[in-house]
């Protein structure tokens, strides 16, 4: 059997609520929120004494969602370095369609947005940039414009 679908990308946070503030400003809607603990989660992570929250964001058209996970216990690990380059083994960035690339961009600065290079335009089809999200994680933008 193949793959259904892609459910959600998970990404560890250490501030739960600057994230959630980070994507619903991107323009993500907050789907629910609570806790996460006891044996099965503890068995489905690999983890013992698994004690977190979590906000399920999805994209308004409702195809796409990230799960925004803060951990208490066991203390989440930082990553190394603590912002990985661009070429970094594992998990690259989460990129966005967007209708406005300096305006989205602008709304996201106030929440420690960061452009890792610069916006780029490629050919005549999509300005694109990358930046630095919550928990140092890469969020690529892309606006189509031809």
């Amino acid at each position: 059997m193949a793959v259904q679908r892609m459910d959600n990308v998970a990404i560890v946070v250490d501030d739960l609520d600057a994230a959630v503030a980070f994507f619903t400003e991107l323009g993500m809607e907050l789907e629910g929120r609570g806790p996460i603990e006891g044996l099965w989660a503890d068995r489905t992570v690999g983890l013992d004494g698994v004690r977190s929250d979590i906000a399920m964001m999805r994209t308004p058209d409702g195809h796409s969602k990230l799960e925004l996970t803060k951990y208490h216990t066991p203390a989440a690990s930082g990553a190394k370095p603590e912002n990985p380059p661009p070429n970094t083994l594992g998990l690259h960035r989460v990129m966005f369609a967007v209708d406005d690339i300096d305006d989205t961009i602008a709304r996201l600065r106030p929440h420690g947005a960061e452009l890792l290079g610069e916006v780029a335009q490629y050919e005549t089809i999509f300005r694109l940039c990358y930046l630095r999200g919550p928990a140092g994680i890469i969020v690529a933008l892309a606006e189509q414009i031809g």
